[in-house]
């Protein structure tokens, strides 16, 4: 019975893991595939590559945290071990029905609490700090974006510019016996530093997923007496990462331009990093947080920060009814003084083959705050705010069902 049980929770594990993979691969890569800087098998390679870096380095401490600090490790038994598997993976296929990409750390903590209440050994000094930093977290990622969208973006979006390449950015010469790779001709120095910077930025979604997803798929079969050890843990979660990276991903990079059209290729890096960033911290210190809830965070903030440049905060401090307001509650510009001008491009112009909306040649000067119109501020650039309410729903949710549902379930089994 003990073997039939560690094989159906590395099973479940994979499973999970597969999951994690697709979707967070889509959502690392998704810029550089759509502008047609990498392939998407170099996308999975580069996936596997750093998540393996984050999940060995960073992720083992989250790894930690998950297998013997929420609950003593001997709590996680082989039917245990299962149990929170399985929750986890449940709430990944519920929320995937829904359209919704819940937070699996938060879905996978909420289960080990069942666990943690049900044998009365839950750290609840520890879950105060995890809770906490769930809080925390996406209000720190929520004020980096808003400052960055209202004081910083147009001075980015001014001298950053990212072309759409008819050919992949780097090319290959099968004319001799060697082949040799080349850049695309039509590549400017400054195409270069911007192509780089989307790759580089994709590597670092990367590590920071490895880093926060690895004790996800594998923590309750890690631990004193476990069925695998740290490392094994890893390197299981890694290649379960990579079935997932180089099968369904290649359908999430090709639907990703699609769902976030609204945000444009520089805006989609500022929040990588945003997210990326504070999620490798809260790693590092062996705290499971979402990646997910951090990036959609910095997503509010930055386009409630850009829409908010249309007026000094006096201004929106009182606002009147002769000049452009922002409607807080749902982030979007209200003005009748000027007309909106194309956006910048978008990933979804790109995934599309649909060359963005012509600009001007001369580099145009940045408005004061306050003195600008809506300019690169169309609707498209904020939030959604129906979409914000379903995902925040869902992420609540789904690790109070989790709780809800394990905790009766480990009542009864243990």
């Amino acid at each position: 019975m003990v073997s039939l049980l560690t094989v159906a929770g590395i099973a479940v594990a994979v499973f999970v893991g597969f999951n994690i993979g697709g979707s967070s691969t889509g959502v690392a890569f998704g810029p550089a595939v759509g502008s047609r800087l990498v392939r998407k098998a170099t996308a999975g390679v580069l996936f596997v590559g750093f998540g393996f870096l984050g999940a060995w380095t960073v992720g083992r401490n989250v790894i930690a945290t998950m297998s013997s600090s929420i609950v003593p490790a001997a709590q996680f038994t082989p039917v245990a071990s299962v149990g929170v598997l399985f929750f986890t993976g449940a709430s990944l296929l519920i929320s995937n029905l829904y359209g919704v990409p819940a937070s699996t750390s938060m879905t996978a903590v909420g289960a080990i609490v069942g666990l943690g209440l049900a044998s009365g050994t839950l750290n609840q000094a520890l879950m105060f700090v995890i809770v906490s930093a769930w809080i925390v977290a996406p209000l720190v990622s929520l004020a980096i974006g808003l400052v960055v969208g209202r004081y910083l973006y147009p001075y980015l979006d001014r001298y950053v510019a990212f072309t759409k390449f008819d050919l992949h950015f780097v090319q290959i010469d099968r004319s001799g016996t060697i082949p040799r790779p080349y850049l695309n001709k039509n590549a400017s120095p400054q195409d270069v530093v911007g192509s780089l910077s989307v790759v580089l930025i994709g590597c670092y979604m990367a590590f920071s997923a490895g880093a926060s997803n690895a004790a996800n798929a594998v923590a309750p079969l890690v631990g004193e007496g476990g069925a695998l050890t740290v490392d094994q843990g890893v390197l299981l979660a890694v290649v379960a990462f990579g079935l997932g990276s180089f099968t369904i991903a290649r359908r999430t990079l090709e639907t990703v331009g699609d769902d976030i059209t609204e945000l444009p290729i520089l805006a989609s890096l500022i929040v990588s990093v945003v997210g990326g960033t504070v999620i490798t911290i809260l790693s590092y210190l062996g705290i499971p947080a979402s990646l997910a809830v951090s990036t959609t965070s910095a997503i509010i903030g930055l386009g409630w920060g850009r829409a908010s440049r249309a007026a000094t905060l006096s201004e929106l401090a009182t606002p009147t009814p002769e000049r452009s307001e922002l409607d807080v509650a749902t982030g979007a510009l209200v003005t009748s003084r000027a007309e909106e001008a194309p956006a910048s491009p978008t990933i979804g112009d790109i995934a599309r083959h649909e060359e963005p909306a012509e600009g001007s040649e001369a580099v145009p000067d940045v408005p004061d705050i306050g003195a600008e119109g809506p300019a690169d501020l169309d609707e498209r650039s904020l939030f959604d705010p129906a979409a914000a309410k379903r995902i925040v729903t869902m992420w609540v949710l789904t690790p109070s069902l989790a709780v809800a549902v394990s905790y009766p379930v480990f009542a009864v089994l243990l």
